[in-house]
């Protein structure tokens, strides 16, 4: 019943370079984009949000202007 012994700079170390790869991997994913690219996901989301928006079911709200 013997345990690996480890260092535990160098696992805090690999643990810390682990995360800091994962967090290089996601910003080169959102600020290397073209202008075009993020055009694109913009345009996409407005029109996601836009028929969201359309598909809501009519909640009587004061700007209504439905009495209740």
């Amino acid at each position: 019943m013997t345990a690996d012994i480890i260092n535990l700079r160098r696992a805090r170390k690999a643990h810390a370079r682990v995360e800091k790869d994962k967090q290089s991997a996601e910003n080169r994913a959102h600020y290397g984009r073209s202008k075009a690219e993020k055009v694109r996901t913009d345009q996409a989301r407005e029109r996601i949000r836009r028929e969201l928006d359309q598909a809501r079911l009519g909640v009587a709200s004061e700007d209504d202007g439905v009495a209740s």
